[in-house]
């Protein structure tokens, strides 16, 4: 069975109450131009944590590492179903029991696949024996053991140098005539026998490894011819697949990959998540709501990080996503898809306005200010900047986490923005967050000092460094306590990245990770991370002390 119930995936007592779109899947439609757009939601998200728990309780999905989806969709009797999705194969299978099959067309080149890829598993065993051949340690350890010796003879015969020299300098005031040349003669045969010492060990060291040098230069050569094989072996299944494989939309239309993508497919195309999901909602008639990626496995491609949502990817289906949504509603406004199938529009609270500043409660899920790229430009500053169009200086005087929800403050120009920047700077500005921990905490209240820099390969993952991190500190107290959770007061004294987070998870820190902070280690499925900034106190350029609170939503 591939649809699959909202509640095979969901706790129990999961409450879906966010309502912004995390991401948007979103493409050009290639007939009319219409930016047509699917989001991710809390929801979706949701639902893919409870596949990834099921995921976790088996290894081989742990060492194969892959991006999976889901896609929440809406029957015909408006019956909310999810559907589940692998890219490329699973455990060496295109068609796996409960999951989304394969795109149609891999099934007309299954045998060519299965000698190709036997021919490549062939060709990858041969590459393993050749990286590993024993000749590379020998080598490499023979070079390091004559190294050594030379380096070690060559000082010693430094040191005789110098005692030679010093030796001339007093025979040239001891001796002359017949017995300073005899004498300076014996100097000059040491020096020979050192000379003759050290071309010895070089033409031991170029007989011994250079029978080793060569081989390993051959399997260096192989290991070159076998890859651009397995290159060509590879683009060659690739071209057969892409001619075969055959993608439809919701307006019923069909192309092939090779349609759609006539200027070159790169390799892969059409094995993954996004197309296998809506390919397959749009040839059953089933009505996409929300879409979630993520990464799980293990990973030899950097930056990808288990449990971790990803968008489309760039070079293979984003290109498709104009195409595969065609037929679904145009989107032009901020919505969501609910868990009863309606749409809502998005507001962000405002707490307080006046014409020299703005403040609101920015709801968890939403960027504070448009990131770097097209998927992320939907932010608490852009949306505000739609709505107040001559507001041409409005700018975000601090920033919140992505998933932390609270008080936001943003300047109407330039002078404000510079005078409360400034505040913030030099620590003048009263925070204070409240959390709820996955997990029971002994210390009713203190102070914690980490230092903190970016886990670069994990990025935007924050760790300790005591040797190069940046000092931040942090006050806490239990507010309340509960069998297996804990509510806090975090009043950070410093404003470093992902902060109280580290604070809370590290366990130099507190050893606890925040509720629904899967980025540091919380695994309980939740519909949000569990950190509200509810306080902000500061100095009102023209009005003086200002104190603004949000009531905290959970």
């Amino acid at each position: 069975m591939v649809l699959h119930l909202p509640s095979d995936f969901l706790d129990q007592n999961y409450v879906d109450n966010c309502l912004s779109p995390i991401y948007w899947y979103e493409g050009c439609c290639p007939q009319n131009g219409n930016l047509l757009r699917l989001p991710r939601t809390c929801l979706a998200e949701a639902i893919a944590f409870g596949l990834m728990q099921h995921l976790a309780t088996d290894e081989l999905y742990s060492r194969e590492g892959k991006m999976y989806g889901v896609l929440l969709v809406e029957t015909s009797l408006r019956e909310q179903r999810v559907l589940r999705a692998f890219s490329g194969l699973l455990n060496g299978k295109s068609i796996v029991e409960g999951w989304v099959p394969p795109i149609p067309g891999r099934d007309k080149v299954a045998l060519e696949e299965a000698r190709t890829l036997a021919a490549l598993e062939a060709l990858k065993q041969e590459l393993i024996a050749l990286q590993q051949l024993s000749q590379r340690q020998q080598y490499k350890a023979l070079l390091h053991e004559f190294e050594t010796r030379l380096q070690e003879l060559s000082l010693q015969h430094r040191q005789r140098k110098q005692e030679r020299q010093q030796y001339r300098q007093k025979l040239h005031q001891t001796y002359n005539g017949v017995a300073l040349a005899r004498a300076l003669e014996q100097l000059d045969e040491q020096s020979r026998k050192d000379g003759i010492a050290r071309r010895q060990l070089k033409r031991e060291q170029d007989a011994t490894l250079q029978p080793l040098q060569q081989t390993v230069e051959r399997a260096d050569n192989r290991i070159r011819e076998l890859k651009q094989q397995r290159k060509i072996l590879s683009r060659q299944l690739q071209t057969q697949m892409h001619a075969s494989y055959c993608l439809t939309n919701f307006v019923g239309e069909s192309l092939s990959l090779q349609e759609l993508m006539p200027g070159g497919i790169p390799t892969g195309t059409g094995d993954c998540c996004t197309p296998k999901l809506l390919h397959y909602a749009a040839i059953h008639s089933l009505k996409p709501l929300a879409m979630a990626e993520f990464w799980w496995g293990f990973s030899s491609i950097e930056g990808k990080v288990q449990g971790n949502f990803y968008g489309a990817c760039a070079e293979r289906c984003q290109p498709l996503l104009g195409f595969l949504l065609s037929g679904l509603p145009k989107r032009g406004e901020m919505e969501r898809w609910g868990r009863n199938g309606e749409s809502h529009k998005i507001e962000i609270p405002i707490l307080y306005e006046d014409k020299w500043l703005i403040a609101v409660n920015k709801p968890a899920g939403l960027l504070s200010v448009p990131g770097r790229y097209r998927e992320s430009q939907d932010s608490v500053l852009s949306r505000l900047r739609c709505l107040l169009p001559n507001e041409t200086e409005l700018t975000a005087v601090h920033r919140l986490d992505q998933e932390t929800s609270g008080v936001l403050l943003l300047a109407r120009d330039r002078k404000t923005y510079c005078q409360l920047s400034q505040q913030f700077q030099r620590r003048q500005v009263h925070k204070v967050y409240e959390a709820v921990l996955a997990g029971f905490v002994t210390t009713e209240q203190g102070v914690i000092e980490l230092p903190l820099r970016a886990d670069f390969p994990n990025r935007p993952k924050q760790k300790v460094d005591w040797h190069q991190g940046k000092p931040s500190t942090t006050r806490f107290q239990v507010m309340a306590t509960a069998a297996d959770s804990t509510r806090m007061e975090f009043i950070p004294i410093t404003g470093r990245t992902h902060q109280i987070r580290v604070h809370a998870a590290d366990l130099q820190g507190l050893g606890i990770p925040i509720l629904g902070d899967r980025l540091y280690g919380c695994c309980t499925a939740t519909n949000r991370l569990y950190l509200h900034a509810k306080e902000l106190c500061f100095e009102h350029p023209q009005l003086g002390t200002l104190r603004l609170q949000a009531e905290t939503p959970f």
